[in-house]
């Protein structure tokens, strides 16, 4: 796969590989203008009443006049109000029971408005996305979801290519800097398989990772800081994986899911959020 773009069911075209932003300072961003600019709306704004404010909030953020790609965060809302987290004692999360179908119908305003072109989604399992879809006017053209070797996710990334939305990879390297990470949990740029396949290429373990995912046409946002590994990141054009390494790629799936926060209930961790109605792991892809 030589090409650099994907085309979007709206038929703009955004980049394969992006930059994610996460923890990122101000002023070590690109400008606005040589970049594909997406944004989230959070939890706690699912309520109608808060999507265009929360929008325009980002607008004034980020100083643009427009947003690219806008996307639900979570199906998940939370209570409304400014604290992004409305937790209680025990580490619950103080939930809210707005149907993430209401706050689309919201969101497909701000298309109306000019101020976003293109809509999407984060984290919503294929039920959810079905659900979605039989009460849309604009469609959501992507599915940003968590997305890497451990967790190839391939049912749901055949779901959403049947139905013209295009998966983009959060956390595709890992994210081994997550704040509930523990000591022993794997660590996806050190696995000796891909250092394997990394050295074979004379490539770095990231690279190989990012163009796994290209050849899956599955768009990635490595996050980095560093302006020597973002360079890197967009390196990953110029070499083509056999197709035996990407089936054993492919084959380090164990459903391994990384960016889900969790709690202590009962003396069980679990995970935080599984009690809400919508939250989405709870079915199998």
């Amino acid at each position: 796969m030589s090409l650099t773009y994907i085309t979007l069911a709206t038929d703009k075209k955004m980049p394969l590989v992006g930059l994610g932003t996460w923890k990122s300072s101000p002023g070590q961003c690109i400008k606005r203008e040589d970049i594909f600019i997406t944004s989230k709306l959070w939890n706690t704004k699912h309520h109608p009443d808060d999507v265009e404010p929360a929008c325009r909030k980002t607008l004034a953020d980020l100083q643009v006049d427009y947003l690219d790609l806008y996307l639900m965060h979570w199906p998940m809302a939370f209570e409304r109000g400014n604290i992004m987290m409305p937790i209680n004692e025990d580490g619950s999360v103080r939930y809210a029971d707005t149907d993430y179908k209401d706050t689309w119908k919201a969101m497909e305003k701000l298309v109306e408005k000019g101020w976003v072109k293109a809509l999407g989604l984060s984290n919503f399992n294929a039920r959810q996305i079905d659900d979605l879809l039989s009460t849309v006017t604009h469609r959501p053209v992507v599915n940003q979801i968590e997305c890497h070797p451990y967790l190839n996710q391939s049912k749901l990334v055949d779901h959403c290519t049947k139905r013209s939305i295009v998966v983009t990879a959060y956390s595709p390297l890992g994210s081994s800097d997550r704040p509930w990470a523990r000591p022993d949990d794997p660590k996806l740029l050190e696995d000796p398989r891909i250092l394997e396949i990394a050295k074979k290429y004379g490539k770095s373990p990231a690279q190989v990772i990012i163009r796994w995912q290209l050849q899956r046409e599955v768009v990635c946002i490595p996050k980095s800081t560093t302006p020597s590994r973002i360079k890197e990141n967009i390196e990953v054009f110029d070499f083509i994986l056999s197709e035996e390494d990407m089936q054993q790629i492919d084959s380090f799936d164990c459903n391994g899911r990384l960016i889900v926060p969790t709690i202590v209930r009962d003396g069980v961790r679990v995970w935080r959020d599984s009690s809400h109605p919508y939250f989405p792991f709870n079915d199998s892809y």
